[in-house]
Parts: structure tokens; sequence; C-alpha cells
């Protein structure tokens, strides 16, 4: 008795395919890719630029000290 399998042979071979022909890098072939690999690390990065001149700003105008 086989079991079914979970995706169809069509679906599996029209991936592979292409999977083949983009010529790409591995990390960026899939759709979602670009998102995990391009988008995330640019809005870590934006932030902490931001946060980090809001910083210096404060400092050099002597905002937000105790005393």
């Amino acid at each position: 008795m086989t079991e079914p399998p979970f995706v169809p042979r069509e679906k599996i071979l029209e991936k592979q395919r292409f999977f083949q022909q983009v010529h790409k890098h591995t990390y960026l072939k899939g759709r979602m890719d670009k998102i995990t690999s391009v988008a995330i690390p640019a809005a870590l990065a934006a932030a902490s630029v931001a946060l980090i001149a809001q910083g210096i700003y404060n400092m050099a105008h002597g905002i937000g000290k105790k005393e």
C-alpha cells in the first residue's frame, strides 16, 4: 500500500525547473527570500542609524541629562 505524496509531482518538477533556471545567488532564489535577506536587515540598520543620530544630537545639546 503506497501513500499519496503531499505535493503533486508536477508542482515539484515546476519548482525544480524554476530554481535551476534562475541565475541568482542561492539565498535569493525564492519569492519571499528578498524580504528576509534584504528588507529586514535594511530596516534594522536604518533604525539603528536613526537611534545613534538621535543620541549624538541629544549629547551635543545636553538633552536628557540626569542631574
